[in-house]
């Protein structure tokens, strides 16, 4: 499936900026749904049937003004303490003290970003699994198409174009194999970190409801979850730009081995074909690395709750799932209708004077090549590889 070709968030710049799926999936409602349910699948845990039911109930059908939920988190610090309060009142009397039972407003948040976040990852893999497969295409079938090797920015000596695609392969599967591996823990730890508000703890059916795992213990300040969404995400989008970088040089008027398939133009020049898709791949991967250090700036926290460092986490989080789902959108667009030219890349070794027959040797003229390009290919379908499955639950 080709990406959305429509801004999703209906913006000036939203149809550069967040193209795909996760725009959608991070957005403002969204993350008034994931909280809404987070609420639910609390009341399931800890309520008594009737009072779980009415809260779900009350929950399916209510209707949140974001702009105004935005106004009264300024308040108390978050956008959960009045959600809650107009979730009280609005469910029956004999339910309103099920209500956010033994939870803490950091507890919904925190596990309301994890199935904002999963559902988002779901998405970047999608488009980078769908990328992969043309690089994956691409190494076998021009393991012996030439073309010059560059390095610094110059000529070196002849590749064959199937190993630049392996090697585009090999970071796209790097990228695919850390975002599985990441973990999606919910969090329920009360005031402190306690659970001193519940008799019992109840946080394996309360993740299980949410398709979730189940933490050890509660991880208010021990943001190492985070850490690593970062990370992980931070690896895809420079994934993803590396290849979109290569594409550009590739696409440049002087060198014309690559051609986009639907390439842009210019308002002044008439005569030029930008590598849009790729361009804009590298727009977004450009914003990847700022947003992950902040990320990481919040593994520093005071205490059993952070004074400021959590509350720093939420856009950065998710800006940063936005332009790595953009970024692997563009770049699927941008490599499912690539022209790779051959022939042109032939003509270049032929001019550089590098006769493949007199190259290293006769039988090889690209060295190990076809071994590492094999190597890739081996990775990419390796069943733990090719599998499509989502991020790990737990």
């Amino acid at each position: 499936m080709r990406p959305s070709s429509s801004p999703s968030d209906g913006s000036l710049f939203g149809g550069v900026l967040h193209r795909g799926r996760v725009a959608d999936a991070v957005s403002d409602a969204a993350w008034v749904r994931a909280l809404l349910d987070v609420e639910v699948a609390l009341a399931g845990t800890t309520a008594p049937p009737p009072a779980a039911a009415a809260i779900a109930d009350a929950c399916s059908h209510i209707l949140i003004d974001v702009g105004a939920l935005g106004r009264a988190a300024a308040v108390h610090g978050n956008p959960v303490h009045p959600l809650v309060a107009i979730i009280r009142e609005i469910v029956p009397s004999q339910a309103r003290e099920w209500v956010h039972v033994g939870a803490t407003t950091q507890d919904v948040l925190d596990t309301a970003a994890m199935v904002i976040a999963r559902r988002a990852v779901v998405a970047v893999l999608d488009d980078l699994t769908a990328a992969a497969e043309v690089t994956a295409q691409w190494a076998e079938a021009y393991r012996s198409a030439p073309m010059m090797g560059r390095t610094l920015l110059q000529q070196a000596v002849p590749i064959p174009f199937g190993l630049k695609a392996a090697q585009w392969l090999s970071g796209l599967d790097a990228a695919r194999d850390r975002l599985r591996a990441l973990t999606f823990a919910a969090q329920l730890g009360g005031a402190a970190g306690t659970l001193a508000g519940l008799a019992t703890d109840p946080i394996e059916q309360f993740a299980a409801r949410l398709g979730l795992s189940a933490p050890d213990l509660p991880w208010h300040t021990e943001r190492s979850r985070i850490a690593d969404l970062a990370s992980a995400l931070g690896i895809a989008a420079g994934a993803a730009g590396k290849v979109a970088r290569d594409v550009t040089l590739l696409a440049q008027t002087e060198i014309g081995e690559v051609t986009e398939a639907a390439p842009g133009g210019s308002t002044a020049m008439p005569h030029k074909r930008n590598p849009i898709a790729a361009v804009s791949t590298l727009a977004a991967a450009a914003q990847a690395p700022g947003l992950v250090a902040t990320l990481m700036g919040s593994l520093i926290a005071e205490h059993e709750r952070a004074a400021g460092a959590w509350h720093a986490e939420w856009r950065p989080l998710r800006e940063l799932l936005t332009v790595t789902g953009s970024a692997a959108a563009w770049l699927r667009e941008c490599l499912s209708g690539l022209t790779v030219h051959t022939d042109v890349m032939r003509a270049a070794v032929d001019r550089a004077g590098w006769p493949l027959e007199n190259h290293a040797s006769a039988d090889r003229p690209f060295g190990h090549a076809d071994a590492f390009i094999d190597a890739a290919l081996r990775h990419h379908h390796s069943p733990a590889a090719a599998s499509p499955r989502a991020p790990d639950q737990g």
